[in-house]
């Protein structure tokens, strides 16, 4: 019972608090660099768009190490901090740490062909580098690893799709990438820190008002039209109302669902999840590049997962300042972004509340146990810890910088490899890991049938409209902030 547990039980087996203690090493290393001006994190590789393949990427401080150095410097220390978590959370260390060594370097190999020019270059860039042409599919990185990742999940021997299983881990990886993605957003609100407020404001309030919108109408419309079950239609509405897995997960713990009710749902979520993510930035982009923050909020909205979610805003990003260069107006990088995650942030957050809400609702007017306690404690239990990491950093990234304790140039001295060397790297492990545990396969295996139909149909015909709306009218007018 939850009543038992103690407050800091799973810190040290759980891969939510070990994407904050990741996360945080890597900031804090990044706030040692910009207090003493130490090299602590110039080593990170960093990935650049090339014509010339051995140029393809270079230590995050340029001249700091060699390309090779650099990159094998990377993958020893992530190599290092990612079995470090897994020893805690008692995984097979030996099999994660081969898998891992896979998919890291599938990763960089899928990293590197998408960066290249005639791949992702804009037609800004094309004299840069010396082409007459470019397919200027900023973000095409993304979707290579995404698709090469679903080949090798899909269609590869079954024993070698199996085991890289051991490490394609998408929800840890993208919940690293998250916290590190704190440290910028500490940067970008010291540049810019109205902006950051309002952002953050205008987030929760979608948020609010999307919990009002969404959760009971998903489950109305599970329960009347498609007469699922009251916990197949609880899961599933807060599957797809808040955060997707975590949501039907905590949502199946909360009502004491059987298992597979969440295990099933959260096979649904993936491959919902994965459409999503193709298409939706690429419609966005059409039709909502004039408001880049509402497009960025409105994926915060409707895709329910971290992963899928901060994957298709980071795209998202990308092709929209794109197509907006070509018009001569050049947004900062990342706000995009940040207001997807943001969005999904404030969402994130609210799972502990909405789980608590349930299991009162489950014990006391459902199910009907008399003399059955719900503690408070519950909230606590639920709350996706890693959220907690992404404001720890974020906030005191910006506090140092606005106290002035430390220089801004310091402070963009040692966080930017976090920021975006790091962080990027770690949302490519998350596209590569994405693909491979997306076995459709399976799924058909499942029979999900009337599950599937009720999910799609509640996606397009609420989440998507009303997702959109809100992030309108919450985030209508908001512009990034635009490069000097």
């Amino acid at each position: 019972m939850a009543e038992h547990r103690r407050w800091h039980d799973g810190m040290l087996s759980t891969e939510d608090w070990w994407a904050v203690w990741i996360g945080l090493f890597f900031a804090l290393l990044g706030l040692l660099a910009a207090a003493s001006g130490v090299e602590s994190t110039g080593w990170i590789v960093k990935f650049s768009k090339w014509v010339d393949i051995t140029k393809s990427f270079q230590a995050s401080h340029k001249g700091l190490l060699g390309p090779a150095a650099s990159l094998i410097v990377t993958y020893m220390i992530f190599t290092a901090a990612t079995c470090t978590g897994a020893k805690f959370m008692k995984w097979d260390v030996k099999k994660y740490f081969i898998a891992w060594s896979i998919i890291f370097w599938l990763t960089v190999i899928f990293y590197i062909v998408g960066q290249n020019a005639y791949i992702a270059a804009t037609s800004l860039e094309r004299e840069k580098y010396g082409i007459d042409w470019s397919l200027s599919l900023g973000g095409a990185y993304y979707i290579i690893a995404l698709f090469a990742g679903l080949f090798i999940g899909n269609l590869t021997p079954k024993r070698f799709r199996t085991f890289v299983k051991e490490a394609a881990k998408p929800e840890w990886f993208i919940k690293v990438a998250i916290v590190c993605l704190g440290t910028k957003l500490g940067l970008k609100a010291i540049e810019a820190t109205g902006f950051a407020m309002h952002l953050l404001f205008a987030g929760c309030c979608a948020t609010i008002a999307a919990y009002l919108l969404f959760w009971p109408l998903a489950y109305v419309v599970c329960r009347k039209v498609f007469k699922l079950t009251k916990e197949w239609a609880a899961c599933l509405a807060s599957a797809i109302s808040i955060c997707g897995v975590s949501a039907a997960i905590a949502t199946g713990g909360a009502i004491r669902a059987r298992p597979v009710v969440p295990i099933m749902i959260s096979s649904l979520v993936v491959v919902f999840a994965v459409s999503e993510l193709i298409i939706l930035p690429g419609l966005l982009t059409t039709y909502w590049s004039h408001e880049p923050i509402v497009a960025g909020a409105s994926l915060g909205l409707t895709v329910k997962t971290d992963g899928a979610d901060a994957a298709a805003g980071a795209i998202l990003d990308e092709l929209i300042r794109a197509k907006v260069a070509g018009e001569g107006i050049h947004w900062d990088e990342g706000w995009i972004l940040a207001s997807a995650i943001m969005t999904k942030i404030w969402i994130d957050m609210f799972i502990g509340i909405w789980a608590f809400v349930l299991a009162v609702v489950w014990v006391w007017y459902i199910e009907r146990r008399p003399g059955e306690k719900v503690p408070k404690s519950e909230i606590w239990f639920r709350f996706p810890k890693f959220v907690l990491g992404y404001f720890i950093a974020w906030f005191l990234v910006m506090g140092l910088g606005l106290a002035d304790i430390i220089p801004f140039e310091g402070l963009k001295f040692g966080i930017k490899p976090i920021e975006g060397s790091l962080r990027k790297f770690f949302f490519m492990l998350t596209f590569t890991s994405i693909g491979i545990v997306t076995d459709f396969r399976e799924l058909a295996k499942e029979g999900l049938g009337r599950l599937a139909a009720a999910y799609g149909t509640v996606l397009l015909i609420i989440i998507l409209p009303i997702g959109l709306f809100l992030a309108w009218l919450f985030h209508h007018g908001m512009m990034p902030p635009t490069v000097p």
